[in-house]
């Protein structure tokens, strides 16, 4: 079993997942100018923020295990992350832990099944339930640095709108709930009554599409605890206990 590839199938998940939640909404030129305004104030404070926690619920995953189906991650915009996966149909759980450049990723045993084929359980015995550890300095990982780019995420994002459909709450909340398109899908925008506005929630429905996606802990930091040596393999221990090193 390629030791390699076990570590890599989770980073492309996460590579995979992040430009779909960089664009929360996008609309046409014309509309609202309060709603296109309310937009544009979020959207600056999204920018801003030093640290976020981002959540996504994707319905229309549940039929395939290569598809996010639900995601909660912390990151900010020195590249720490903490934050947990599950993928559609029981294709398994992963979490992992970035701080500076070491990483940890702790899968079960539905996720190497599902993502190793026929190595899945020999994958699942090896690591026996433990982080594997290592950094972005080895190829291995080298793609979790991009992965937990909170600033590459604020370059991309927009939060433009057209429609002012009025007050709700979400969470308790006090909300204008607004409204545009993100690549012909019809998307609605949940932005904080009170200032500063903050995108709190963005909810996709339509052309095969149902997503959830949640912005929140604007400014908190990044949950700084890292898995200890006994909740830990590096990832050269791993290869030789593999009988792969070198």
């Amino acid at each position: 079993m390629a030791r390699r590839s076990l570590i890599c199938a989770g980073v492309g998940v996460l590579l995979a997942f992040s430009p779909g939640l960089a664009t929360v909404a996008a609309a046409e030129d014309s509309g609202d100018p309060q709603a296109r305004e309310l937009g544009q104030e979020a959207e600056r404070n999204l920018r801003d923020a030093d640290s976020l926690r981002l959540t996504l619920t994707d319905r229309t995953a549940s039929g395939s295990r290569d598809k996010l189906a639900w995601m909660d991650m912390a990151l900010d915009r020195r590249g720490n992350c903490v934050a947990s996966f599950r993928m559609g149909a029981n294709g398994g759980t992963f979490d992992i832990v970035k701080r500076g450049d070491e990483v940890w990723m702790k899968a079960d045993w539905d996720y190497w099944k599902s993502q190793l084929q026929g190595d899945g359980n020999e994958g699942a015995d090896l690591v026996h339930d433990r982080y594997v550890h290592g950094t972005t300095h080895e190829s291995a990982f080298k793609d979790f640095a991009d992965a937990c780019d909170l600033k590459a995420f604020q370059e991309d994002i927009t939060v433009d709108v057209t429609t002012n459909d009025g007050r709700t709450t979400v969470d308790g909340t006090d909300v204008y709930r607004l409204r545009g398109a993100e690549e012909g899908i019809p998307t609605t925008v949940y932005i904080t009554v009170d200032r500063p506005h903050l995108l709190v929630r963005s909810d996709q429905k339509g052309d095969g599409t149902d997503r959830t996606a949640g912005v929140s802990d604007y400014g908190r930091p990044v949950p700084s605890g890292t898995p200890g040596p006994r909740d830990s393999v590096d990832l050269s221990d791993l290869e030789k206990e593999s009988g792969q090193s070198g």
